[in-house]
Order: C-alpha cells, then sequence, then structure tokens
C-alpha cells in the first residue's frame, strides 16, 4: 500500500512563496511558510489523496488499522513519533530552542523535540545560527538577551543546498532567510522563543517570548558537528533518514522491502517517476510525501529525483519498568534489555487510598527512580503493571480486585497521561509466570504454566512466549479448577477448588487435623523427611491432589514446563518425583506422549517485575 499525503499549510509571518510555487502544494495564501507533509499532530495531519482512505487524515488510518502498520520499533512510543515539513524562510526565524522530552512532558503536556535540516536551497551568504561560538554562563545568556545584544555569541553557520544539521533538544537555534529545507523532527510542537527581532504578529502585537524556559533548557556550550550519523543522513533513537538520488541514467531503479520493524516515509525533494508496491503503481513528483505501512513489503522507485527516506529504528539501550502491585506493598523495578533488574523499589501500597492516588504516585516514583538512576525520559520504552484481580489488558483497567478492593480502574491511562509512553497491565500471577519464562525457570521454553502456591493458588498460561488471557478479559484461573465435586469450601465461593485443597492454609490445616497441633511449614516437610507416618500421609496426600490439579492443565494446553512458585515453592521441590509419577500415570497418552519438565521458580518476587517489564 502506497500512501500520497497532502500537507496542513502555515503562514507564519516569515515564510515566502516557494513551497506552492516549486513544490506543488496547492494553497490560496499569500504567505505559505511551512507545509506540514507527513503529521499527524493536532495542530496539523496530513490528508490522504488516493486509495480508499482518501479524505481521511493519516491519524484516522493508523487508528482504522491499528498501531501495527507503525512497525514493532514504534511501540515505544504512544503517539506517531515524527513530523515531517518543508520550510521556506523569506526572512529570518526567531532564535529558538526546544526542551527535552522530560521539561517539555513536565511543563506542556508533549514531547520535546529533535530534529534534523536538509538544505534544499540557499541564497548567496545565507546562513543560520547553530549554538553559540564559546561556552557562556546562565547570567551572562540571560543579559544578553535583556540588552539585545544574543547574537553577538551566537554561532552562524553559512550553508549551501545539500547541508545536512542534526539539532538535538537544547540546542539553540534559527533558520535564516533566504534558506528552504526539509525537516525531520520529533512529533512535537513546542518551541521557546528567545529573540524575535522585535517583529510583530497580524495582532500588532509583538509575538510571546518564552526567556524562563529557554534559559532552563538551552545547552550553553558549543555544539560540536561531527559525522558519526554514517551511513545515514541522521540517525537518533527518534528517526533514521537515508538520502536516496536517482539520475535518471546510471541509477534509474532502486528497490527495497517494508518490513514489519518500520514504516517507511518517502519526501521527493526534486524530480518525477513511478513506485511500485504489492501491485500499486503511482506516479510521483517534486514535493510530493508518500508513506508505506510497516510489512508492505518489496517496493521499487524508478525515473530521475532526490528524495529523504525516513524509518524507525530500534531504541539504543533502552530499558522498561515493571511494577507489581499488592495489598501490602508495590514493587517498581528498573529491568534493561538483558532483564536484568538494575533498580529496585519497594513502598507500601496502603490500598484504603482513593485507586487514583495509588496511580499517581506509583507514576511519580518512577520518574523519581529514572532521575535517580539518571536515565533519561525517553530511554524508558514502556511500563508493565501486574495487578491482582480481574484484568482487561486492552483498555489497561483493573476491572474488579478484591485483594486491594478496586473496581473499574483506569490505572493504564492514569500512569499513561504522566509517562509518555505505552502502559501495559495484566493480573500479577501472569506477569510471574511471563517473568519466569522470559528470565527465569522457562526462559528457554515457550509453553510454560506457572502455579503460585500461597495462601492461595493462582499462576498463569504462556503459550508461545505470550500471556494465555482467552478471547476476553482475565486469563488462567488454575487455582480455581474443581477437583472434587462438592468438596471442601473455596474463598472463591465455589466447592472443591484446587486452592482449597492445596493453598498453605489448606495443607496446614490437614496437618493440624492428623497430629492435633498446629505446626509450621518447615516442620511438616522435616517431619516427611523423617518418616513421621502422618504427616507423611498428609503430604503423599496432598502432592496426589496438586498432581490432579497439574494433571487437568497439562491434557488442556500440553505445556512443555510445569514452574512451581510461591511460598510453597522451597518445600514442594521435595515431591517433584511424586509429582512426574502422577503426571505419567494421568497424562492423556501416558508414557507415548510428552510429559512437561516440573521445576521450582528462580526469580523468586522478581518474577513479577520482570514480567510486567516485557508486557
Amino acid at each position: 500500500m502506497i500512501l500520497k499525503l497532502k500537507p496542513a499549510c502555515k503562514d507564519y509571518l516569515w515564510g515566502g512563496h516557494r513551497i506552492a510555487d516549486e513544490y506543488g502544494v496547492e494553497y490560496d495564501g499569500e504567505i505559505l511558510a511551512e507545509a506540514w507533509e507527513l503529521s499527524c499532530h493536532p495542530d496539523g495531519l496530513s490528508i490522504i489523496a488516493n486509495g480508499k482512505f482518501a479524505g481521511k487524515s493519516l491519524r484516522e488510518f493508523i487508528e482504522v488499522n491499528g498501531h501495527e502498520v507503525l512497525g514493532t520499533h514504534c511501540r515505544r512510543f504512544r503517539e506517531f513519533p515524527i513530523l515531517t515539513k518543508f520550510i521556506d524562510a523569506k526572512d529570518n526565524l526567531s532564535i529558538q530552542v526546544h526542551p527535552s522530552n522530560s521539561f517539555a512532558l513536565k511543563n506542556e503536556g508533549q514531547y520535546g523535540k529533535t530534529e534534523m535540516w536538509y538544505i534544499l536551497d540557499a541564497e548567496p551568504g545565507a546562513f543560520l545560527y547553530y549554538g553559540f561560538k564559546e561556552e557562556i554562563s546562565r547570567e551572562e545568556f540571560a543579559e544578553r538577551i535583556k540588552q539585545n545584544t544574543l547574537l553577538e555569541v551566537l554561532n552562524a553557520v553559512p550553508v549551501k543546498k545539500g547541508d545536512t544539521l542534526f539539532i538535538e533538544s537544547g540546542t539553540l537555534h534559527a533558520i535564516g532567510k533566504g534558506i528552504l529545507l526539509a525537516e525531520i523532527q520529533q512529533n512535537s510542537n513546542v518551541t521557546y522563543r528567545i529573540y524575535d527581532y522585535g517583529r510583530v504578529g497580524a495582532d500588532g502585537k509583538k509575538r510571546d517570548l518564552h526567556i524562563e524556559k529557554a534559559l532552563a533548557v538551552t545547552n550553553r556550550i558549543p555544539i560540536v558537528k561531527s559525522g558519526t550519523n554514517y551511513p545515514h543522513v541522521a540517525d537518533c533513537d527518534y528517526f533514521t533518514v537515508d538520502k536516496l538520488n536517482l539520475d535518471g541514467n546510471l541509477t534509474y531503479r532502486v528497490q527495497g522491502t517494508v518490513k514489519e520493524d518500520s514504516f517507511l516515509s518517502i519526501l521527493i525533494l526534486d524530480g518525477a517517476g513511478t513506485i511500485r508496491n504489492d501491485g500499486e503503481k503511482l506516479e510521483y513528483k517534486k514535493g510530493d510525501s508518500l508513506f508505506l505501512p510497516a510489512n508492505s513489503g518489496d517496493w521499487q522507485i524508478e525515473g530521475k529525483c532526490d528524495a529523504l527516506l525516513t524509518t524507525i529504528r530500534e531504541k539504543a539501550s533502552p530499558i522498561r519498568v515493571g511494577v507489581n502491585l499488592n495489598t501490602a506493598e508495590t514493587q517498581i523495578g528498573i529491568v534493561d534489555d538483558q532483564n536484568n533488574l538494575i533498580a529496585l523499589k519497594k513502598n507500601p501500597t496502603h490500598p484504603e487510598r482513593k485507586p487514583e492516588e495509588i496511580c499517581l504516585e506509583i507514576a511519580e516514583n518512577i520518574l523519581a527512580m529514572l532521575a535517580e538512576e539518571k536515565i533519561p525520559l525517553d530511554q524508558c520504552v514502556g511500563v508493565g503493571i501486574g495487578s491482582p484481580g480481574t484484568i482487561d489488558r486492552r483498555k489497561g483497567k483493573v476491572i474488579y480486585s478484591n485483594n486491594i478492593k478496586w473496581q473499574n480502574v483506569s490505572i493504564g491511562k492514569i500512569i499513561g497521561e504522566k509517562i509518555p509512553c505505552p502502559v501495559r497491565i495484566a493480573n500479577n500471577a501472569d506477569c510471574a509466570a511471563l517473568g519466569e519464562a522470559v528470565a527465569g525457570a522457562g526462559k528457554n521454553v515457550g509453553d510454560v504454566v506457572l502455579f503460585t502456591l500461597g495462601n492461595g493458588v493462582g499462576g498463569g498460561i504462556i503459550l508461545n512466549g505470550e500471556v494465555f488471557e482467552g478471547g476476553s478479559i482475565g486469563g488462567g484461573e488454575v487455582g480455581h479448577q474443581t477437583i472434587q465435586i462438592g468438596g471442601k469450601q473455596c474463598s472463591c465461593g465455589r466447592k472443591g477448588c484446587l486452592e482449597a485443597y492445596v493453598s498453605i492454609p489448606a495443607l496446614l490445616d490437614s496437618a493440624e487435623k492428623v497430629c492435633g497441633e498446629k505446626i509450621s511449614l518447615p516442620e511438616i516437610f522435616e517431619r516427611n523427611e523423617k518418616g513421621d507416618e502422618k504427616i507423611s500421609e498428609v503430604v503423599d496426600q496432598y502432592a496426589e491432589i496438586l498432581g490432579q490439579g497439574i494433571t487437568n492443565i497439562v491434557n488442556m494446553f500440553r505445556p512443555q514446563m510445569i514452574i512451581l512458585g510461591g511460598d510453597l515453592s522451597p518445600y514442594v521441590g521435595k515431591i517433584i518425583p511424586s509429582l512426574k509419577k502422577i503426571l505419567s500415570e494421568n497424562c492423556f497418552g501416558g508414557d507415548s506422549g510428552v510429559i512437561p519438565e516440573i521445576v521450582t521458580a528462580e526469580l523468586g518476587n522478581n518474577a513479577g517485575i520482570i514480567g510486567a517489564a516485557n508486557l
């Protein structure tokens, strides 16, 4: 699929009319300063000009077809990642600076801005401002703004057609008059104006300056331009830009493949020709903006042209945050791309508070942890949350949790408003299973079932490396399978559930009944090791019932591994031989089938954090 886009047009007072005159942008106004060629920003949306989506915005196309059209490398972005423009500076632009993500999100409610410029044309003597000549203090910076002497210390860079500059957030900059360029930037419209040559807007008033914010975010050290982006025109965590040149003779045709990892944006700077994809053929010309969704497959472009090709690469050194929410405490961990837990913080949950208060505190603690570890906010590609209760993962909502007394709490939305990356949520038992599957006892297999044996019996089912949750909300409640019709009362309200027989309270109760006294867990298994007949009978019965419960799950899901976790896992490891025997005798197909391995969990309380981080 090839989408041709119509830009949103801006008539800022410093603009000219070359974008309309030379690049074919349809516009009937006197000033066309910017054409937003590829944009999902609410301040100016690109509109699709061809095919069945003609007349719809690119944003609407993504909403209809899902975030997958952007590619797997874009999963870390909550919004469309980039904005592409043509800019025509008939007059000087203001001296300005863009904030970082963390500052912009805190103060403006949107992302900061890193950008790159490709010079399309420049009049003789044209230049732009790019940082400072020499390092200056904050005090001198402020004084020069006040005294209108700032231009004296700025680094003026002469430019010509074909030059490129990379402008990181925090870099003071300005486009000079007589320059026409293409800009590719983060999807943001946050600009702090420092100096504006005393100009007035259409309302007759001087345009606003943002001095205090600019002082807070500007890098006052000279920028060292380097060639580290080779072989790309520009390359950063937000975009990768490559230059395409077809001379029409020796190089008349180029082909490539749009894979599932990223979309492809093609901005035609000059020339004309045709582009093909998936049986579709489309003509292009100078000024066109083309968009190929992720996984579009092979494409071929031919003719004579210059173009900028933009994709999104994988995040360098990403980290994720995992949250394990429980009644007593909330654990927050920072997890690296190798699933190592590099920082951990625990706080009392105090579930008697309002859910919104708890959610906001989690968000604030995440931001504080990142700051303490000196990890930039944009290094975090996702937040995962494990919560007790019935979960709607698609909506990021806790439907109901008896443990923390929550009902219809949109935890994903609340935290997502404070942290600018995808926020995912799942049942905490499912998170523990996923943690063991990706980094613990089950890291070398794809199909795993975890039984968490504690005050209750929970667990999670991992199939093909993904949390199994069925066709709607929730997931696998392995502890609430009926093991004895009309049996013991379970905490869920039913009778005969597995939990009523193999939880810690159930085991302690069985031991007390045969011994006539209360005994501890360690003592139960210690006496069993020593051959105490009464206790051995209790443990054997426990193993038989647990084995039957595991068998039921194995017959349904055929996992490669059963993992036993929870507070009982250090003890039940001793009955694994008995469990294996029960499975071999009762699993469908018997010895001719495949009996899964049974192991104890390896990650302990960290399993839920690591699993949540992998959502």
